[in-house]
Parts: C-alpha cells; structure tokens; sequence
C-alpha cells in the first residue's frame, strides 16, 4: 500500500509525514514524528496512556489513525510546556510526586489541561469523573487528583 502524506499541526509546528493508511496516530507520532512523549498502554483506547488534543479535545491517539490528522491541531504532552518553562500541570505532578512509572503521566497531564481548559474551578468528583479514562497501576489516584486541584488553584491566582 502506498504511504499517505498528511500535513497537519503538532505543538503550534506544521508538521508533513508521510504515514502507512493504517497507521494509528500514536505510531506516526511516535515513530514518524519523533514524539515519544505520548505512550503506549493498551492500544485499545482502555488506558488514556496516549492522549492527545485534537483542535482542543481529548483523544486516545492509538485510535485514530495517521491519515486523519490531515488539517487537525494536536497537543502532545510535549506541547504543554513553555519551552524549558513546564507548565503548572506538569509542576504540580512533580510536587505532589503524582507519578512513578511515569507510562500514564504524559496522558493524565493532558486530559487534565483539558479539563482545566474547559472547567478552570473542578470539584474533586469532576477531576475524578474526567480522569476516569485514564489508568495507573503505580501511584493511586490521590495524588494525581490533589496535583490537579493544587494546579487549578494556582491558575486561578494567576488570573
């Protein structure tokens, strides 16, 4: 089968690749892209290892595949920082040692710059609620949730 190019976004860069037609985006990312950031988990969309923004919203990038990216926006967790600047998010995971293995943090750091984005003031049941997609077999749940309470907490002193 013949490759397809695809030329869309990927942290504020325009990006080309060319891609297998059955590729998933987290493979064109990883291996194509170099952007090894965004793990793999379970390749089934089960773990939220993989997440990434599409034009803002929240997606397993091992169920899309490659080709559809032409045109999209994409954040990877290597996007969420200011260049050598982390952003609040990835502070607050370290302070609150909200990680181990470190598989699931690039996920659960982005779907939670997409709940902040979307809901910058979250309860701790929405925190949970908006997580759920997105397993750890290390830390428990505790101290990723206060990471992101802390982090809304500060993004609102902020503005």
């Amino acid at each position: 089968m013949a490759k397809v190019h695809v030329t869309t976004s990927v942290n504020g860069e325009e990006r080309e690749v060319l891609c297998e037609p059955h590729q998933s985006l987290l493979d064109v990312l990883r291996d194509e892209l170099g952007m090894t950031g965004t793990k793999e988990g379970c390749a089934t969309g089960d773990c939220g290892a993989c997440s990434v923004l599409i034009d803002g919203r929240l997606v397993c990038s091992c169920l899309m595949l490659g080709v559809e990216a032409e045109g999209v926006d994409i954040t990877t967790i290597e996007g969420i920082a200011n260049g050598s600047e982390l952003h609040v998010l990835q502070r607050k995971f370290l302070e609150h040692a909200a990680l181990q293995c470190g598989i699931c943090t690039p996920g659960f750091i982005v779907a939670a710059k997409a709940l902040l984005d979307t809901n910058p003031d979250p309860d701790e049941t929405t925190i949970r609620y908006w997580l759920a997609g997105n397993l750890c077999r290390c830390t428990g749940y505790d101290k990723i949730v206060r990471a992101v309470q802390d982090a809304a907490q500060e993004l609102a002193y902020e503005a």
